[in-house]
């Protein structure tokens, strides 16, 4: 059978999509917002700044302008401002308009043959001549990544955890099967180091 290989990375950039938008599901403003690593990853911002790759690398590097699109990348003052929401940028303006970016770009993957050329402003010159499915790519992988911080983050605040709502992809286990597992892997990294005896306090051991 012929291989559709625009069909299958798209099929895989969509599921991305979905998993990460779920991850947000049931959560408040403050932690859909708030930051849990010191470099200030949350929920929110990881959306916003995807929402600005999708329009980036689907959208502007076709010659295709999402209108009224109200996001870019950092600004000179604060270069991370793609990666975070003000309270006058809402929730659902951000998710409606990260729906809307991965529509627009849908409109140019189903339009262009997987070796059409676009032209990704940002990258070095010698090199910002690339394919629509090398684009695809490289949006699985960029999306994927910031899913699994996604994953994490989500994880930090309330405990909820899996692949996608149908398919956990985890092990079954209660509270204390998942505790014990947790104490297993810390036992495992204590023997690793030498450090049998020590006890861990922030993250760090004391022994």
């Amino acid at each position: 059978m012929p291989v559709d290989a625009k069909g299958e990375a798209h099929h895989y950039l969509v599921r991305a999509r979905e998993a990460l938008l779920w991850k947000l599901d049931g959560l408040g403003e403050y932690d859909l917002r708030r930051p849990l690593v010191p470099t200030g990853t949350n929920l929110l911002g990881l959306v916003k700044h995807l929402a600005c790759t999708e329009v980036g690398y689907f959208g502007t590097s076709f010659g295709r302008q999402l209108d009224g699109f109200p996001y870019g990348w950092g600004e000179d003052d604060d270069p991370n401002a793609d990666l975070y929401a003000t309270p006058d940028e809402s929730s659902a303006d951000i998710i409606g308009w990260y729906r809307r970016a991965c529509e627009h770009s849908d409109v140019t993957i189903a339009a262009e043959d997987a070796d059409a050329i676009g032209t990704v402003a940002w990258w070095p010159a010698d090199a910002n001549r690339v394919s629509l499915h090398l684009l695809i790519a490289h949006m699985v992988a960029e999306t994927s990544r910031h899913l699994g911080h996604a994953d994490i983050v989500r994880e930090l605040i309330d405990g909820a955890v899996g692949l996608r709502p149908e398919v956990s992809n985890l092990p079954e286990g209660d509270a204390a099967w998942w505790k014990a597992h947790h104490d297993k892997v810390e036992r495992l990294a204590r023997e690793a180091s030498g450090d049998r005896g020590a006890t861990i306090v922030g993250g760090r051991s004391t022994g």
